[in-house]
């Protein structure tokens, strides 16, 4: 039996030898704060890479320092931090892995010491501190840090870039009229609001002519809130802009649960957005079988999967789909006696 899931999928002059995708998942684990790779690193996506995941993306990885989300994450604000994931990616790519690193900008999420950023100051919530609203200067050097990190990563080897265009954070927050309360330029309308993505989007291509995708939260669980349909917009405006393809997830810009939380809950935003704005997308949100990944490439409601808390649970899970669907796929040979 062939499966949809264990399909080549190609993006440009890239190909990822299957449609799983590893989400980008924070781990908190630059101990020494200085958004340095560490052990914990090498050892979590390299064994992602051993159990055959397509293309891994490396988690929110911080433009600047103050747009951590805690003082432990990863950076790239900094030509220090090149050589090691320059290292990380040869790791990865000895299985076969293609990958891929999210350039991102906590903004008013950012739980640090000192000022933190973000388009208007309105705080996240009671316990969160309120933030500076940007000053025309603060949002032309955020993108200008945007497009450093794009060439930071570049010269680091990775074969995707990915911004981090959803969960509350600084895009988003400019993106939702929830936390986007300006009266200049950057605020009110829809192409306002936009705005700070367009010329993050723009300012990368001068430095990336690689495959570029951006995550969303295409729907933000509140009456005023941002939907689907909104994102199909932003998304026709994203590819005009030369973006590959939409990583489709939701929630995060307000403390507002989803309305309702069931295996594969957010893939219908990611058919949404696939058909209205005709461009690629990826499904995320409690996929964990292969059954049910095979499900959405094959009604064609998205062209890759992306798991998350699943490949926490099982770093072989493409494995254990592959079982599932019938199907036969290579392991490293140090491993073979093991599937014999």
């Amino acid at each position: 039996m062939s499966a949809k899931l264990y399909s080549p999928y190609t993006i440009k002059d890239v190909t990822f030898k299957n449609r799983i995708v590893m989400a980008p998942m924070c781990m908190y684990s630059s101990h020494n704060e200085d958004g340095h790779i560490q052990n914990w690193h090498r050892t979590h996506y390299t064994s992602r890479a051993v159990g055959q995941v397509g293309l891994i993306i490396v988690e929110a990885t911080a433009v600047t320092p103050q747009g951590r989300i805690s003082p432990r994450d990863l950076g790239i604000w900094s030509d220090d931090h090149i050589t090691g994931f320059t290292e990380l990616i040869g790791l990865m790519k000895e299985h076969g892995a293609k990958t891929g690193i999210q350039l991102a900008h906590a903004g008013r999420k950012a739980n640090l010491e000192g000022e933190i950023l973000a388009p208007s100051a309105l705080a996240f919530n009671e316990k969160m501190k309120t933030p500076k609203e940007m000053t025309k200067e603060d949002i032309a050097e955020t993108i200008v840090a945007f497009k450093k990190a794009a060439e930071r990563a570049a010269k680091a080897g990775f074969d995707v870039i990915e911004i981090h265009g959803a969960h509350g954070y600084l895009i988003n927050e400019f993106l939702s009229p929830l936390s986007n309360k300006r009266t200049d330029e950057y605020g009110g309308s829809a192409e306002n609001r936009y705005r700070f993505l367009r010329e993050i989007i723009d300012a990368i291509k001068t430095v990336w002519n690689g495959v570029l995708f951006v995550r969303v939260s295409a729907h933000e669980y509140h009456e005023e809130g941002l939907t689907p349909l909104d994102y199909v917009f932003f998304s026709q405006w994203m590819k005009e802009q030369g973006v590959d393809l939409i990583d489709v997830s939701s929630g995060g810009i307000v403390p507002a649960p989803p309305f309702n939380i069931y295996p594969g809950y957010q893939v219908p935003f990611s058919e949404t957005i696939r058909n209205g704005a005709e461009i690629s997308t990826g499904a995320v949100g409690l996929i964990t079988t292969g059954i049910q990944a095979e499900e959405i490439l094959q009604n064609e409601r998205a062209d890759l999967v992306f798991l998350a808390r699943e490949l926490l649970r099982d770093p072989y899970w493409p494995r254990t789909a592959a079982k599932e669907l019938g199907v036969t796929i290579e392991g490293p040979i140090q491993y073979e006696r093991g599937w014999e």
